[in-house]
């Protein structure tokens, strides 16, 4: 009992191992995938399938609801098998047998002769003889004249009778069993033209009719291939069917015909078999593999993220899931319409939250790859996968540039009018009635445009939640000035509040040139600094005429306060369930940077021996994205640069390069991915916007002095107009 315990404990801790590699756990997923992808594409959830048998009667009419061309497999096999059965049957001749029969004549005729040379024998004896020697019956005078003859005669009538027999058994396919009758009378009618006596006619005959036997036989392989090609040749029934056309009526007793029609039409209840679920098994992993190659050689950083993968697949399956559903709907009234549902499914749906939560390129991609899946999974049916693809493609590009969630309300518009004009086409290329095109084009093409709308837009908060993403729609809400939060730091900290506003025009403008997430940096500028609206006026933006209440405690106590607004301002960030990428930004904008001015002070206070570099520092991580160093650097150098008094462009740069040299010097840029290059190019960009935000202006001159002048002047004329009219 205890080895078998000890023996459960490695299992278990095996499996455990196992399961916290990473590959493993990938792989354990893309199985899982992929089996549950081909389940909803393999399984058929459709329950309006006749299960009628051939000879049954029908107890409904069935109409088709599509337009096919299809080959009547059951008529082509009958067609073959008519053909195969006149073909003629091929021979091969076996030339033993020919030599063996001759040996067998020229061995009768030799006892024949030897008989007839025995002197001691009389013809009474020699008679004797020959009746039990021949293996066929003669006649008694014929048996005399034939003792009677000479060896001579019997000699020549061999010669003759195998020089007839080689002659027809090596003769074309020579004798086949099935003309073995026809070709012994043939022999014998030949016999008969040698003139011969009587008695050697008679034993001729019999001589031919005992071991005369087939030496063609049939050669079964060449015969079979010979059929097979005659087969092969015969081209394949193929059987045309309208859209709407009338299958079976009620009552009438199901045929071959019949069952035919309804098996192309997919109105059947077939069980799949092992090659089919094989085919769309390979199918899958062919088109899974396409897109993880994509992503390994164009989006290394989804690829490299298993959450990023898991979410991709969850969108696939669930609107695989939604489509199954959706085709599965049968409305008695309407089969014809019924059968145009595959139109309504809202493949764009999956494109617009790709696009919107991962890549635009990659949502053309996944989009293309489901409209294939949806061909196969509506019956190889390519005309909805055709419009899936469009209306996906529609549905990418209308979210590429969104401002606020509204905007996916025009997305749903902009792709119900695509799915309008590519069901419409395809209806027009595959023949559909005109009333049915219209129809089906305005009534499915826009429910499918507003359905993925629906789920887009109910989707994308949970998705948001649940993989920890930040969508362009969610950034753009939070940077709306109606937050909860950004209008506390308004009223609450108003000098903070216009410090994060031009933290976030430095950091955009930035972040664009450096190929950062501009939108993401904008949005976490505005909100780094929300911490400090616990305590606004301990932050000299925010002190106005007040006094500084720094003036009054110690330098440790000023560190402490300052930069805990740092972690304030995670907890509130969290408790108004910010993203991760702005909390991320809030907690690392500082990095592990020095408090210097509070250092400083507290070196020029007290004894140095007792002032720690370490206590006057952040404890927070150091920027670990572009994003947040470039918040970093912002954030610095728009404190700095305000505290210039002469803001020339050449101060400006001088000040923005130092500042970013004294956190590169500092170590605060070693865990995150800017290069020199990048660098530069942000620093040329903060003194371009700040060049814009400091830009000098015209001194306006003291008008006051002029008014109080042309007052005067124009009172002083109306005196004098006045005393000229008293004059």
């Amino acid at each position: 009992m205890l080895t078998i315990g000890l023996a459960k404990d490695k299992i278990k801790a095996a499996l455990l191992l196992l399961a916290k590699q990473r590959k493993v756990r990938r792989g354990s997923a893309a199985v899982l995938f992929l089996f549950l992808i081909t389940f909803i594409i393999a399984s058929d959830f459709m329950n309006d399938k006749t299960t009628l048998m051939v000879g049954q009667v029908s107890p409904k009419t069935i109409k088709a609801e599509k337009s096919i061309v299809f080959e009547d497999k059951y008529k082509t096999y009958i067609e073959r098998r008519l053909a195969a059965e006149k073909v003629d049957k091929v021979y091969t001749k076996d030339p033993q047998v020919s030599i063996a029969v001759q040996k067998d004549i020229s061995d009768l005729a030799g006892k024949l002769r030897e008989v007839q040379g025995d002197n001691g024998l009389d013809i009474q004896g020699k008679v004797a003889r020959l009746s039990s020697l021949l293996p066929f019956m003669m006649a008694d005078t014929e048996l005399i004249d034939l003792a009677h003859a000479t060896t001579k005669d019997t000699q020549q009538v061999e010669v003759e009778i195998n020089n007839l027999v080689a002659g027809v058994m090596e003769e074309g396919d020579g004798i086949t069993q099935e003309k073995l009758e026809e070709y012994k009378k043939f022999i014998n009618s030949q016999i008969i033209g040698m003139r011969l006596s009587k008695c050697y006619e008679q034993f001729a005959k019999g001589v031919i009719d005992h071991y005369i036997r087939p030496n063609g036989f049939i050669n079964y392989e060449k015969t079979r291939q010979k059929q097979e090609d005659v087969m092969a040749s015969v081209s394949p029934s193929m059987v045309s069917v309208k859209e709407g056309e009338k299958i079976i009526g009620e009552g009438e007793i199901l045929t071959e015909e019949h069952m035919a029609k309804l098996q192309a039409l997919g109105l059947t209840h077939p069980k799949l078999s092992l090659p089919s679920i094989l085919g769309i098994s390979l199918l899958v992993v062919l088109l899974m593999v396409v897109v993880l190659f994509y992503l390994y050689q164009q989006n290394r950083e989804i690829y490299e993220h298993a959450g990023h993968l898991y979410l991709l697949g969850i969108i696939v399956l669930v609107i695989l899931m939604v489509g199954k559903v959706i085709i599965a709907i049968n409305v008695s009234r309407w089969p014809e319409f019924s059968a145009q549902f595959g139109y309504m499914i809202p493949l764009a749906a999956a494109g617009m939250l790709i696009a919107i939560l991962l890549d635009s390129r990659l949502a053309v991609l996944v989009v293309a790859v489901m409209s294939l899946m949806l061909g196969v999974m509506t019956g190889n049916q390519l005309r909805f996968g055709m419009v899936g693809l469009i209306g996906g493609i529609a549905g990418v590009y209308s979210v590429s540039k969104l401002s606020q969630r509204g905007d996916l309300v025009r997305a749903g518009v902009y792709t119900s009018v695509a799915n309008v004009a590519a069901i419409f086409t395809v209806g027009l290329v595959n023949g559909a009635p005109f009333g049915l095109l219209i129809s089906s084009s305005f009534s499915l093409g826009i429910a499918s445009g507003i359905l993925s709308s629906i789920l887009t837009n109910g989707a994308l908060p949970f998705l948001e939640s649940t993989f920890r993403l930040t969508s362009p729609v969610r950034l753009l809400e939070l940077s709306h000035p109606s937050n909860v939060l950004l209008k506390r730091l308004l009223t609450e900290a108003p000098g903070t509040y216009h410090h994060s506003i031009i933290v976030g025009n430095l950091a955009e403008s930035a972040a664009g040139a450096v190929g950062g997430d501009s939108l993401l940096v904008r949005v976490g500028a505005y909100y780094h600094d929300i911490g400090k609206i616990k305590r606004p006026y301990f932050f000299i933006e925010n002190q106005m005429a007040c006094d500084n209440p720094h003036d009054k405690i110690a330098p440790s106590l000023s560190t402490l306060i300052l930069t805990s607004h740092v972690k304030d301002g995670v907890e509130m960030a969290k408790e108004h369930r910010l993203p991760q990428g702005i909390i991320d930004i809030i907690e690392q904008h500082h990095g592990s940077s020095l408090a210097g001015y509070f250092y400083h002070k507290a070196l020029e206070n007290g004894c140095t021996e007792n002032v720690a570099e370490e206590d006057y520092r952040y404890e927070s991580p150091k920027p670990q994205t572009k994003e947040a160093a470039i918040v970093m650097i912002a954030d610095s150098v728009e404190a700095a640069v305000r505290s210039l008094r002469n803001h020339t462009p050449a101060r400006m740069e001088g000040l923005v390069r130092k500042c970013i040299k004294d956190k590169l010097n500092d170590g605060q840029l070693d865990e995150c991915n800017l290069t020199f290059k990048d660098l530069d190019i942000i620093a040329n960009s903060f003194v371009w916007v700040m060049s814009g935000i400091f830009h000098s202006r015209v001194e306006y001159p003291d008008m006051s002095q002029e008014i109080e002048r042309r007052k005067k002047r124009v009172g002083s004329r109306k005196q004098s107009a006045g005393r000229s009219g008293g004059g």
